[in-house]
């Protein structure tokens, strides 16, 4: 199963996110917005203009994994 450690930081964006943003995006937010590298390691949380979506940006030390969600009932 693919996961992180279980000590890993997480951060959440305040506010909406852009949700066409990809990982190149949501990268640069992170280096712009939070002051970390993207590679850290943490996992970093957006949530768009509807709440019912929420994407996840996180190093698995191999590459960027992108996990999208998007709630059936929207909430």
């Amino acid at each position: 199963m693919i996961g992180p450690s279980g000590n890993v930081r997480v951060y959440l964006a305040c506010g909406v996110t852009d949700m066409r943003r990809g990982i190149d995006g949501l990268s640069a937010l992170v280096e712009t917005v939070v002051k970390e590298a993207p590679g850290s390691g943490a996992i970093f949380g957006f949530r768009g203009k509807r709440a019912d979506r929420i994407k996840l940006l996180w190093w698995d030390g191999q590459g960027f994994c992108l996990f999208y969600k998007i709630l059936e009932r929207g909430y």
